[in-house]
């Protein structure tokens, strides 16, 4: 399909630079929802059906035995900045430079994104530094790629690696956030959800930052389950679709891991006529990717297996879900693979016709923003 496709204009007041507080209380759009009973609150196209909520009222959605599915990766602090360090002539050359790290490799090596590549050649010394404290951490770069994408081996590994990252990096902020405000100490606690436990991500699973425990008690006491997964989201979510046509576009691979026990779960609830619920494209690029060439066995869907790698898996209009029966998703960029997946899930028209409505009624858009609630165009509960 032609990238244009996905294109729409989005007023820049619409992008939101903080989060809702509390953050149950952000609006959600359910898209070919259960709508039954709710009439004041409907929009009855002749596509689809839009209806304007918020968060609070995830519940009313969902049905006891449902489950929901949440990425519990942690971010860490993976945007550095530092020198390079050349030694000519007798002379000791710095050229400042900033990097964004996207996928770990091993414990010591991760691949990056670099502002000012140009000016770093492989094998040269970095040094990174937090003016703040005084802290550095040492590394080396490796090899340069196309874009600025490095890999870069720090003096580090492991956990101690993790800490350094603390002591010297500070939390990516997405850059339609950073370039129009600094950050602050609210958002270390802002840009994280609040069952984050698995370090590596270097963007939040951003579905997730609406959750609150008020809302986990409601859930509970509605008898939905609450199941996790974890995928370390990759900068590669912030990079454009730079090609025409979605066949040319290469997707950045993020690591994923769903357990055994997991997977188990989730087969169970779709056998008993649960659905799973995916919290964020994230969660449903992992759980697709644990299912594809699966058989048929459940319902209309895949049997999800255990699984742990790395996933590059690219989602537009046509593919086939087997793993998710809704999703809940914040609202994405025009052009975005996020916005195919969407596409893909609910409706090419149907997500057009929703956003329109959205820009229309000042929902929040990105990663701080306000959220919706999709069901697949087919389903109409």
């Amino acid at each position: 399909m032609r990238v244009d496709d996905f294109d729409f204009d989005l007023p820049n007041e619409r992008i939101a630079l903080h989060p809702a507080d509390p953050r149950h209380s952000a609006k959600m759009l359910v898209v070919n929802g259960n709508v039954e009973g709710i009439a004041e609150n409907l929009i009855d196209g002749d596509q689809q059906t839009l209806a304007d909520f918020t968060v609070a009222d995830l519940p009313n959605f969902l049905r006891e035995g449902d489950a929901l599915v949440f990425n519990d990766t942690k971010v860490i602090p993976a945007q550095l900045n530092g020198v390079r360090i050349r030694k000519t002539q007798g002379q000791i050359l710095e050229a400042k430079i900033a990097v964004t790290l996207h996928l770990r490799l091993d414990g010591a090596t991760w691949m990056g994104f670099m502002k000012n590549a140009k000016k770093v050649r492989e094998g040269e010394h970095l040094i990174f530094k937090n003016d703040g404290n005084g802290e550095t951490l040492e590394a080396k770069l490796i090899e340069k790629g196309e874009s600025g994408e490095t890999k870069i081996e720090f003096a580090l590994s492991g956990q101690d690696l993790n800490d350094a990252f603390y002591r010297v990096g500070n939390i990516p902020l997405p850059p339609y956030i950073a370039s129009k405000r600094d950050l602050t100490l609210k958002d270390l606690e802002d840009y994280q959800t609040i069952y984050a436990k698995h370090e590596g991500a270097v963007a939040a699973p951003t579905a997730g930052l609406h959750f609150t425990p008020e809302l986990f008690a409601a859930l509970d006491a509605k008898g939905i389950s609450k199941h996790f997964v974890t995928l370390h989201v990759g900068a590669g979510t912030f990079l454009p679709v730079k090609v025409d046509d979605t066949d040319d576009h290469k997707m950045h691979s993020e690591w994923g891991e769903v357990s055994k026990e997991v997977a188990e779960a989730l087969n169970e609830v779709r056998k008993n006529g649960g659905r799973v619920v995916s919290v964020g494209t994230t969660s449903l690029r992992l759980l697709e990717s644990a299912t594809i060439g699966q058989a048929n066995e459940i319902r209309d869907g895949g049997v999800i297996k255990e699984w742990k790698g790395a996933t590059d898996i690219f989602i537009t209009p046509g593919y086939e879900f087997k793993a998710v029966d809704a999703l809940m998703t914040n609202f994405h960029l025009p052009r975005s693979t996020l916005f195919m997946l969407v596409s893909a899930f609910a409706g090419y028209d149907e997500m057009h016709q929703a956003y329109e409505h959205a820009i229309d009624e000042k929902y929040r858009f990105y990663s701080y923003g306000d959220s919706s609630l999709l069901f697949p165009k087919k389903v109409k509960k």
